[in-house]
């Protein structure tokens, strides 16, 4: 008997909006369904990473092709689903939502690289030795990793591949809007994500801030 994953077609050729074809794309678009959710209702679009079988998600509310209201969020299961206060990842991500709920149009491309790319078990190692002094930046290095090894060409794709090619893009990391302009997104304007500081978080914001370059101009 064929297990769940590998009983999935490769592709779902009939998504309900037509997606926009893409030139030697890093992504597969693999199915969709609609989603409700606190925000509004959205619909979650699954694409597979052709080289490594990474599955990515766009959460796609109304109509986005052209210009559109853009989070390109990096996967943080400490963050998103168990709510931890070591990071401002899980409020980011539910205010781009809400954000987009407001408006009534608009993308999280959800990519699945945890840990600012070195993954689950490493970044428990790294907060493990956090905890011994060290802040996020130096704990990735201690472990033999770069500060953040994130790459962000499959987003483009899959932004791509839903026919938007200008954004304005909800981030305080200055290397996502640099990365999308060096791939041809018009980044029209950068949006702010705003979230509050706590005690367990305040020191890594503060390294995000001096040492990654991050826009936290609310940080005292």
């Amino acid at each position: 008997m064929s297990s769940p994953d590998t009983a999935l077609p490769p592709a779902d050729p009939q998504p309900a909006e037509p997606l926009t074809p893409v030139a030697n794309a890093l992504v597969e678009f693999l199915a969709e369904a609609r989603v409700p959710t606190e925000h509004g209702s959205f619909t979650m679009k699954l694409f597979r990473e052709k080289a490594t079988g990474l599955e990515h998600v766009a959460m796609v509310m109304g109509d986005v092709r052209g210009s559109a209201l853009v989070r390109v969020h990096s996967e943080c299961m400490t963050g998103d689903v168990f709510g931890s206060l070591r990071c401002d990842c899980g409020p980011q991500l539910h205010f781009a939502m809400n954000e987009i709920g407001k408006r009534g149009s608009g993308v999280v491309v959800y990519l699945r690289q945890e840990g600012r790319g070195i993954g689950l078990a490493n970044k428990l190692r790294a907060y493990q030795l956090q905890d011994q002094g060290m802040d996020t930046v130096e704990a990735n290095q201690h472990l033999g990793f770069a500060a953040d090894l994130r790459k962000f060409d499959a987003a483009v794709d899959i932004l791509a591949a839903l026919g938007i090619s200008s954004v304005k893009l909800m981030t305080n990391n200055p290397r996502k809007v640099d990365t999308l302009r060096e791939h041809g997104v018009a980044v029209e304007e950068r949006v702010p994500v705003r979230s509050d500081v706590q005690p367990e978080n305040e020191r890594y914001l503060g390294t995000k801030a001096r040492k990654l370059g991050h826009h936290i101009d609310w940080l005292g």
